[in-house]
């Protein structure tokens, strides 16, 4: 197997947003002290993970390169990709083809915050193995998300906004898997919103008994900030958590750090050269 690599999707209008995604891209708003992009690139280094491909949209994809250039200030290999319009979240996994060049993957959504106790050995277990995998998250609104099906306890379907109760464990949105999801995401055919859904292709491994299903739990925390409510609670619970527990959330340097990506010469120097974030 080969290392596996990172794939953010930090695309699409941000309309949930509005006004505040009307100039700028909604992976790029700030959560308490940091643009929310840097919480999935976090993510990504936790997973063992140092090459990462942004995929975003033509207008916006040079304000991630002006933040985060190449990576090399963080220990990390950053490429780019364009999305000309958003057909859907498996659509990611075609356009990363070339980058990943054979290798697994992980696949997360730039607008997902996922942090908490002892949450980078769990990521880090899950990115070793062999097994795709996907995270589910107990959640008040299920309906506003991908929610699981259970059968006599086993997971067996995703079903996506359901209108009536199936079950309060919603989808996340960071996803293991192997390489050979490309050919079945190339088989998905487009949704009645023209899109190709990961619902669509997390169910096809379903049925290929080919998925894993790991649970965050209470002290692991998860947020989709798509919508004011969620963006703003989002911002607040990350500044109590770092105040609470004096620790960040979030820093790129930090976990780089921890995994020897990033040296403690290359911090102090991207200190003296105001390339640093906290």
């Amino acid at each position: 197997m080969k290392k596996r690599k990172g794939i953010i999707l930090a695309g699409g209008f941000g309309t949930r947003l509005h006004p505040l995604t009307a100039v700028i891209s909604k992976q790029l708003l700030p959560i308490y002290n940091k643009p929310m992009i840097f919480y999935p690139i976090s993510n990504l280094i936790m997973s063992n993970i140092k090459e990462i491909l942004i995929i975003s949209t033509p207008y916006h994809l040079n304000f991630y390169k002006t933040l985060l250039g190449n990576g090399e200030n963080y220990g990390l290999n950053i490429k780019y990709k364009i999305q000309k319009y958003p057909n859907g979240i498996a659509e990611g996994i075609i356009l990363a083809e070339n980058f990943l060049k054979g290798s697994d993957m992980c696949l997360i959504l730039g607008d997902n915050i996922i942090y908490g106790k002892k949450i980078e050995k769990l990521l880090a277990k899950v990115s070793q193995s062999k097994k795709q995998s996907i995270f589910i998250k107990a959640v008040k609104e299920p309906n506003k998300y991908g929610v699981i099906k259970f059968k006599d306890g086993k997971a067996i379907k995703i079903i996506e906004k359901p209108k009536k109760y199936i079950s309060n464990y919603a989808v996340t949105g960071i996803y293991f898997y192997n390489n050979k999801v490309i050919k079945y995401a190339k088989k998905l055919k487009p949704s009645e919103r023209k899109e190709l859904e990961i619902t669509d292709l997390n169910n096809l491994l379903f049925n290929k008994k080919e998925l894993k299903i790991f649970k965050f739990d209470k002290k692991h925390h998860w947020y989709d900030a798509g919508n004011h409510e969620d963006y703003l609670k989002a911002c607040i619970d990350v500044r109590k958590y770092e105040i609470s527990n004096n620790q960040l959330v979030g820093s790129i340097e930090i976990e780089s750090f921890k995994k020897k990506y990033l040296s403690k010469k290359k911090i102090l120097n991207n200190i003296k050269n105001n390339n640093i974030y906290y």
